[in-house]
């Protein structure tokens, strides 16, 4: 199995643990570590909806806290309406590209997105370079 289906069925898994009350929109991240561990995510909504956390936030957090933060060497992330399936890809959000920039940043290299839907279909690939250019991080700040 590839890294990429390896991740994407990893955040298959995690996408099902979502709590998605408001939106019914579960998404699943998984990160692939350097020592081939992986890490994953689900999204967790809150009503007060500014509040809410990605998947790929979530599981960015989680690597962070264990101290693994630059550690992240390619990231998988699936989602869809639960319950109606869904295969077109899902590609991160705006907020999510910024917080895995940083764990690039501090891992010194350019980590390798794979996408796909919360039930099937074809997984994407990115390099998080193209899906953020011209990033502002920790190198902006002259901090790695």
């Amino acid at each position: 199995m590839s890294d990429g289906e390896q991740l994407i069925a990893a955040a298959r898994d995690a996408a099902k643990k979502a709590y998605a009350p408001y939106s019914g929109f579960s998404v699943g991240a998984a990160l692939l570590m350097s020592d081939g561990g992986i890490v994953r995510g689900a999204n967790v909504e809150n009503a007060s909806y500014g509040l809410s956390l990605c998947a790929e936030t979530v599981a960015t957090a989680t690597a962070s806290a264990a101290g693994r933060l630059a550690d992240i060497v390619a990231v998988g992330i699936v989602g869809g309406m639960t319950g109606h399936g869904g295969i077109d890809p899902v590609l991160p959000c705006g907020r999510c590209r910024q917080v895995l920039n940083e764990a690039a940043q501090h891992g010194g290299r350019d980590l390798t997105i794979y996408c796909s839907g919360l039930t099937g279909g074809p997984i994407a690939e990115y390099r998080l370079s193209d899906l953020l250019p011209h990033a502002f991080g920790p190198a902006s700040l002259g901090l790695v």
